[in-house]
Formats: structure tokens, sequence, C-alpha cells
């Protein structure tokens, strides 16, 4: 299979009399290039027009001789991690043709790979790895999504944060993003894919390459759906660990009140100024004994009292 990453017509109009498959790669075409390529390969002119526009749905759409197929891959580097390309792909019994915005790490990856290898594979198989490559893109992603909800559920447990719930909204965008392009991608491959082997002139030799890629898109559809409902763990347990807090501050808010309750009472009682008090509590001893010894001992029996009942202390944690 010959790789080439531009237009050049004379090599493609010499690869197609040869009838020898090419993979033609280009990295943000021009509306020139486009129509270029599409009066060249004799593509249908809905289809140049969706490459023109870019932003389709993953679709799969059989013309005469060619499919587009619109798949969609997930790029991460520092500026945009998680982020989704767009990736047009044309199929026919001479060609595959990749078109996408950005350079794009797998399908640069997968064509060295190619390069080196020797052995002549059939048709089916170049675009079976081609499409591969870019649905293994979502595996990384999904690896740092498992350990993100993993690190966050720890950190709300240690200890609830303002910062932790921009995060919970923010994984909830990113897995609703993700699962937005995987299910139709996933949807395509299980009703239309093989029609992509019934094009005319692709040799085949084997059903199990797309029902491979199928497997692939199951599993990250489901992977999404259980991080799904992780994030929405994360969200109750951050709701009750805030509640929890609530509680504590409202309980010690309470005993610190009913501590001095009793001693409200005990001051208003001596603030009546009654002849009895104002006759027989004179001395130093008395003050301290009838005054500030009995609010003492009522502040301690209502410690006690709390600590028996489980309120504070070790058992209130239990």
């Amino acid at each position: 299979m010959k790789i080439i990453t531009s237009i050049d017509e004379t090599l493609i109009k010499e690869l197609r009399a040869k009838q020898e498959f090419f993979w033609l790669d280009l990295v943000s075409p021009s509306v020139k290039q486009v129509e270029q390529l599409g009066s060249l390969l004799s593509l249908h002119p809905l289809a140049v027009e969706d490459s023109i526009n870019f932003k389709q749905r993953p679709k799969l759409d059989i013309y005469e001789n060619s499919a587009l197929l619109v798949l969609a891959g997930t790029v991460q580097n520092q500026t945009s991690p998680h982020s989704i390309e767009e990736i047009h792909c044309y199929i026919s019994g001479d060609y595959i043709v990749t078109l996408h915005h950005k350079a794009y790490e797998e399908l640069e990856q997968l064509m060295q790979l190619l390069k080196d290898r020797s052995p002549i594979k059939s048709e089916e198989y170049y675009v079976y790895k081609v499409i591969d490559a870019i649905v293994d893109s979502y595996f990384p992603p999904l690896a740092d999504l498992d350990k993100s909800i993993n690190d966050l559920e720890n950190a709300i447990v240690s200890g609830v944060k303002d910062h932790q719930l921009e995060e919970i909204f923010r994984l909830k965008r990113l897995l609703l993003q993700l699962r937005k392009v995987v299910v139709p991608m996933r949807d395509v491959f299980a009703r239309q894919i093989e029609a992509i082997a019934s094009l005319s002139g692709l040799e085949s030799d084997s059903h199990d390459y797309f029902r491979d890629v199928y497997d692939h898109l199951i599993r990250i559809t489901d992977e999404l759906d259980s991080y799904h409902e992780m994030v929405g763990s994360c969200t109750d347990l951050y709701l009750s660990m805030i509640a929890n807090r609530q509680g504590e501050i409202s309980k010690q808010l309470t005993i610190i009140a009913s501590i001095f309750l009793p001693l409200t009472f005990l001051t208003g009682f001596f603030g009546m100024n009654f002849g009895w008090e104002v006759n027989h509590i004179q001395s130093l001893w008395n003050f301290v004994l009838f005054g500030i010894g009995i609010m003492i001992v009522s502040v301690i029996a209502m410690a006690w009292w709390f600590h028996h009942k489980g309120w504070v202390g070790h058992s209130a944690n239990r």
C-alpha cells in the first residue's frame, strides 16, 4: 500500500491505473483542495460538501463506488486535553482518504508502522487499521478519567472544597461530550459497517476486522456509562459531606447554646435582688459558692450529660 500526504494528481492517477491501493492523508485541507480531490476521485458532490463544511455527526454514507465514513477521535495535548477531532474517511476499492483539521498523532504513528511492515495485507485490513487507530484513541483518555474520578472521590472524603464541585461538573460535561460522538459511531458499526466490505473493488478477507472495532466501541460506551455513574456518586458524596459538615456545625452551636442556657437562667435569677439573697450572700466565699460555683457545676453537669448521651466526644463520631 502506498501512503501519500499531499495531492499529487500524477501519482494518484498512476496508482489508480495500476489498481494499487493507497492511503491519502490530508491535514487541514483547503476548500480548493477538497474540491480538487472530489474531481480527481469522482467523489459524490454531497460527500464533498460535507468535507468542506465539516462539523458532521459520525455517520456512514454509501455512494455508487465509494463511501464516506465520518469518525471522531480524541486528541490529547497540554492546551486542549480530551478534545475531539473530526475525521472524514473516503473508502473505495482503490483508496482510503482521511481528512482532518489538525495533525493526528495516532494516524501518524500508524503511517510509520505500515511503512516499516513489508508483508502485503488485504485492502480491508488497511481500512480496518485506520479506523481502529481512531477508535483506540479513546482508551488513554478513559484511563485518565478513571484516575481523575478516583482522585476526586478521595479528595472529597478528605475534605470538601468549593473547587471539587466545579471538577464534578467539568467531568460530567466531558463525559457527555465523549458519549455524543461514541454512541453514533457504535450505532454505525452495529448496523451499517458491513456495507464497506461490499464496496466494488475492495478486497475482503475477514469480517472479524470491523467486528473488533465494534467490540471496542461497545467497551468504550460501557466505560463512559460507568464513569457517568461514578461522577454521579461523587455528586452525592459531595452533598452528603456538605450536609454532614453543616450538621456538625449545627450540633456544636446547639451544644454551646444549651450550656449557656442554665447560665443565663442563673445570672437572671441572681440578678433579681431577692431580699434573702441580699441579706445572706454578702461575703466573697458565699458569692463563689452560690454564684460562680453553681454555674460551674451546671456546666460540668451539662458536659457530662452530653458525653453520656453520645452527642460529643468519640462516641459522637461512630
